[in-house]
């Protein structure tokens, strides 16, 4: 397993405290966030690629950032748009590739939030 992370709470439990301070981010700059919220509509939008790809890619770049938030969002997303763990894991290979060591070890963070949404989704 990998080391303790800094923000010990459960990726499903993040998403949720993530969710609630974005809303209030939104509350204090509506247009930033509408932009916001229209390019990840429209990024995120089945064209070329469908949206569990997308997620796929969104979700490697989230572990080459170095972003737990991106990671809790994006798993959960991933999941959502039908990917299952074996691709989720494939995903976490290009990203080992691309970010090196440092990957490694938030590719470790997105095995764990995996488990978790996924044992959310069977209680």
């Amino acid at each position: 397993m990998s080391e303790p992370r800094p923000n010990p709470m459960p990726y499903p439990a993040q998403l949720e405290h993530f969710k609630a301070y974005m809303g209030e981010l939104a509350n204090a700059r509506p247009e930033t966030m509408r932009a916001f919220d229209a390019l990840h509509a429209a990024a995120g939008a089945a064209g070329a690629l469908d949206a569990r790809t997308k997620e796929l890619i969104a979700l490697a770049i989230a572990v080459t950032a170095r972003c737990d938030g991106c990671i809790a969002f994006h798993t959960s997303d991933a999941l959502a748009a039908g990917a299952t763990r074996e691709e989720i894991l494939d995903a976490l290979g290009v990203a080992v590739l691309m970010g090196g060591g440092p990957a490694v070890v938030y590719a470790t963070h997105v095995i764990e939030a995996l488990s978790q949404f996924e044992a959310a989704a069977h209680d």
